[in-house]
């Protein structure tokens, strides 16, 4: 008998190929950029690897997309921080106030976006810091400073680029459309168990609710991957937001109180394992015994739905790996706690403002360098999960990225000025940097980032190289005072609990529930649950499980399902707005608003009565019925199938 040989796998030390050639792709454009700069003679050549560093991601679309970003919060950070130097040239406490006010409106700003906005957000409050605070006793070399960030930002950019295309850096699109076909997977057997009737837990849903929202930062990054990436961005987009009007479709399958027979159940669950194009199957459907009117007309419209959202996901992934164009555009909303942003901005502004006066009167002679990395660790936790840990991960990258610096700085190269010998020797540092921040998992990356930065920032490098021992030891404590006053102050008064935020987004749920439908919707139903989506993955984001906390999953799940069918049913009564049915429509609004099962249900047969042979009549009965259905299941209770409809 002969055993099947076993794939091997080439992982030098242990690591996949694809995170050695993201290190070295690192490394080549750090080197390309530090070359540059001092071919150009600027002043500050750190910044461009710095820029290299901040920007380097394993795919070319993220880096370009965070590039971008970067750029525009130079611009802004540079502005702002010649208005705050302006108003403040002759009052050192007041500029400071003024930076610590800027740096609580970024962290605000950033607290109403995602992905690199936020980035973007927060960026800007720190450049104010960098070229405003670290220039306070120099106001006039201000609009200097910030010119020279910017022009070493555009060649670490342009440097990271050129590495990229010329290496063949992969695009996010391939991978993106592998997520979202094993997202589909998942939903699929969601479905198929709600289908059979077999038991569905919230918490799976929830979870799947989550994933797939988490994917906006990366769906949008795709926009910058080629000539194609508008594209690919609306196409991932769209398949994101079907993706989730599928779950919800499954999920009304729970609800409702008559089920597919067998053998219809398993043609169904046929036609979401197939992933061919097929037309739904014809159904039939079990008898209801009691004869209650829409009833399985509820049941034909939810599993029409179900398979007419796995076709649109479908069809977005064709597009996606096609670069197809897809014929519709269904805009990604997020939500964000305004409450949970203010405060965020309000204790932003308190830390850098305590840790300045701090500075100021404990006389440290490198203060306002020590504030303007205040103000970017600041920036980084905003964007964070939970700040007090990337203030305590920037901690502990301080000293191992100082004793790197000073092993590469006196002991490898010491006094080599050629500029050959500085790229051999940092290699070692940026290409080990790199295998970290490759890593999946997000503590090591993050660890993997601030290592590198804060070398960089500690070795400074020059044309020609300096080798000055007080300089390495004052750039070593800087880098280890700011994260530990930060920490320090971020105790003393405490970044928002989690349980407050839980309750605020908690209660943003009820209050967008209680209002739906909105009169004159701007957005379309699925964009609008997608933003639900997301939602609850910030839910699930402060500890909130189905262990712990079960009330608060299933109370924000509750307001999806109900608010997602009212926008549906809302999107079809507008449709016979302004005819001969706008009486009915006008009850069925009402209806809504009073949240009643039975109110809707009679509204739902008074439109049936009055147009029985409209289709479009006959699809809003039947997701009627189901709203109704859902709003009961949040009851508690069921309305059994002898009242009439």
């Amino acid at each position: 008998m002969t055993l099947p040989k076993r794939q091997v796998t080439f992982r030098p030390s242990g690591l996949p190929l694809t995170s050695w050639a993201f290190a070295i792709r690192t490394w080549l454009a750090a080197i390309l950029a530090l070359y540059v700069s001092f071919w150009l003679s600027i002043e500050m050549p750190s910044i461009a690897i710095i820029t290299v560093a901040i920007i380097a991601e394993p795919t070319r679309g993220q880096a370009l997309d965070k590039a971008v970003f970067r750029v525009l919060a130079t611009v802004i950070g540079v502005a702002a921080s010649i208005a705050i130097t302006g108003l403040f040239s002759q009052t050192r406490d007041l500029s400071l106030f003024g930076y610590a006010g800027w740096i609580g409106l970024s962290v605000y700003a950033a607290g109403m976006l995602d992905g690199n906005r936020a980035y973007a957000a927060v960026l800007s409050g720190a450049t104010v810091g960098f070229a405003s605070i670290q220039e306070i006793d120099n106001p006039g070399h201000v609009f200097e400073t910030g010119m020279m960030r910017g022009a070493g930002i555009l060649i670490g950019i342009a440097a990271l680029a050129i590495v990229n295309d010329l290496l063949l850096a992969p695009d996010r699109h391939t991978r993106l459309a592998t997520q979202l076909t094993d997202i589909r997977r998942r939903v699929g057997k969601y479905a198929t168990s709600a289908i059979l009737g077999e038991t569905t837990q919230p918490m799976e849903s929830a979870a799947l609710l989550a994933e797939i929202s988490s994917l906006h930062p990366e769906t949008s990054s795709l926009a910058f991957e080629s000539s194609s990436g508008q594209a690919r961005s609306v196409a991932g987009q769209n398949a994101a937001a079907a993706l989730v009007a599928q779950l919800h479709a499954a999920r009304s399958l729970n609800v409702l109180p008559v089920a597919a027979d067998e053998a219809t159940s398993l043609r169904i669950v046929r036609a979401l394992e197939n992933e061919s194009e097929i037309p739904p199957p014809t159904v039939v459907w079990r008898v209801d015994p009691q004869g209650v009117p829409g009833t399985t007309d509820s049941l034909a419209w939810t599993l029409k739905e179900l398979l007419a959202r796995d076709e649109q996901v479908r069809q977005n992934l064709v597009a996606l790996r096609t670069d197809g164009r897809p014929p519709w555009h269904w805009r990604g909303l997020i939500y964000r706690s305004h409450r949970a942003a203010v405060e965020a901005g309000v204790r932003a502004a308190i830390w850098v403002a305590l840790s300045g006066l701090f500075l100021v009167h404990a006389g440290w002679p490198a203060a306002n360098t020590s504030l303007a990395l205040i103000g970017a660790f600041v920036g980084l936790g905003a964007i964070t999960p939970n700040s007090r840990a990337t203030t305590a991960l920037a901690l502990i990258a301080a000293p191992i990225a100082g004793v790197l610096a000073g092993v590469l700085e006196f002991v490898a190269l010491d006094g080599v000025d050629a500029f050959p010998l500085l790229a051999i020797g940092l290699a070692p540092l940026v290409i080990g940097a790199g295998l970290l921040i490759a890593s999946s998992n997000r503590i090591v990356s993050a660890l993997g980032r601030f290592i590198l930065i804060y070398a960089v920032i500690i070795i400074s490098p020059a044309n020609p190289q300096t080798y000055d021992g007080q300089s390495y030891l004052i750039y070593f404590l800087i880098s280890c005072i700011a994260p530990a006053l930060l920490l320090a102050t971020q105790f003393l008064v405490s970044p928002v609990s989690r349980e407050r935020q839980r309750r605020w987004i908690l209660s943003s749920s009820r209050d967008d529930f209680t209002h739906a439908p909105l009169r004159g919707r701007r957005h379309a139903a699925e964009e609008e649950m997608f933003r639900d989506a997301v939602r609850i993955g910030q839910i699930l984001s402060t500890g909130a499980n189905a262990s712990n906390n079960p009330e608060a999953v299933d109370e924000v799940l509750s307001h999806f399902d109900q608010s997602s069918i009212i926008r549906l049913c809302d999107d079809k009564l507008k449709m016979l707005a302004g005819g001969p049915l706008a009486v009915l429509v006008e009850e069925v609004r009402a209806a809504f608003k009073t949240r009643e099962p039975q109110a809707i249900r009679a509204a739902a047969h008074l439109l049936s009565k009055a147009s029985p042979s409209d289709h479009v009549v006959a699809d809003l009965r039947a997701a009627l019925m189901v709203a109704s259905y859902h709003i009961e299941a949040a009851f508690g209770r069921r309305v059994h199938f002898g009242e009439a409809a």
